[in-house]
């Protein structure tokens, strides 16, 4: 089992911080960040990132390590991501990844689906969410032959996460994708064992207006004015996040916090349904629900290989 690398995903506010902290502080686990977010330095209370006190008490990885005011790519998260998991196999430890950005989740565990060319990932939510329509992966199936007929020929219509890539780099390099030098997928000899937090869509989404609440009384509108007179750029991709880009026009004079914050609720209510879509593409993942007493047990046997598959 020392190849195995622990992960706890779920949609927003569904409580994988607090049950990633207890089964770190249980098991002498490391937590990696796996939140396209939390990476921003400044950026604290929006993100629900973990307190310096909850830092404290496990190592954290990942948060942090980012100025807002930079564009910061998968394929950045990727190398430190990897960087962290060789720091902590040094020193004898085990990492638990944590965080619901699906689109980290899927390069961790196939790396070869970044290739030479950065990934994009509102082209690649495009066009999976394409894939998921009526007749969507014949479609992409066909475009890829018509746009690089050699790597349509060998990738059947259902592999759909590489008929994606295929098109993802035919169309960000202009080239196709078979005449790219493409590395295979390499065989780091890693197991993934993956959880996901999941509950009644109602219960969710009570959690996420009361979440939005919390921050708000927290202070994010002081922390949003905080990183704009620090020099961010409002148009930058962090301030584009949720949490952000809704409060914004509060500071302009051009909407009021009751209706900003109607906003920021229903747009992180739309980011955890998407969130849930994305996971439910992926293989061998253990569903857990969120509000069950047990669940910090199911998860444990599902990590320590005794629970049962579910996806």
């Amino acid at each position: 089992m020392n190849n195995t690398v622990f992960i706890l995903t779920g949609p927003t506010a569904s409580g994988k911080s607090s049950l990633a902290l207890r089964l770190a502080q249980r098991h002498g686990l490391e937590i990696v960040c796996m939140d396209s977010m939390q990476i921003y330095r400044g950026m604290d209370i929006g993100t629900a990132k973990p307190t310096p006190e909850e830092q404290a008490l496990v190592p954290h990885h990942l948060v942090d390590v980012a100025d807002p005011a930079e564009p910061f790519s998968v394929t950045q998260w990727l190398t430190l991501a990897e960087e962290a998991l060789a720091d902590i196999a040094r020193r004898g430890r085990r990492a638990l990844f944590v965080g619901g950005t699906g689109f980290y989740l899927r390069a961790l565990r196939h790396p070869m689906a970044m290739g030479h060319t950065a990934g994009d990932p509102a082209l690649r939510e495009a066009l999976q969410a394409e894939a998921d329509s009526p007749g969507g992966r014949e479609r992409l199936h066909a475009r890829l032959a018509e746009a690089d007929p050699a790597t349509a020929a060998r990738l059947h219509v259902n592999d759909v996460r590489r008929v994606i890539r295929a098109l993802e780099v035919c169309q960000l390099t202009g080239k196709p994708f078979s005449a790219q030098v493409n590395p295979p997928e390499p065989d780091t000899g890693r197991r993934f064992r993956v959880a996901a937090l999941s509950l009644p869509r109602e219960t969710l989404y009570a959690r996420v207006d009361a979440r939005v609440d919390q921050m708000l009384s927290a202070g994010l509108l002081d922390e949003v004015k905080a990183l704009l007179a620090a020099g961010i750029p409002a148009d930058c991709q962090a301030m584009q996040a949720i949490g952000y880009k809704e409060l914004v026009p509060i500071l302009r004079g051009e909407t009021s916090l009751e209706t900003a914050a109607a906003a920021l609720k229903q747009n992180t209510r739309h980011y955890a349904k998407r969130q849930l879509t994305w996971l439910r593409r992926e293989e061998e993942v253990f569903w857990a629900d969120a509000g069950d007493d047990g669940v910090e047990e199911m998860v444990e046997r599902w990590f320590w290989g005794e629970g049962k598959r579910t996806t």
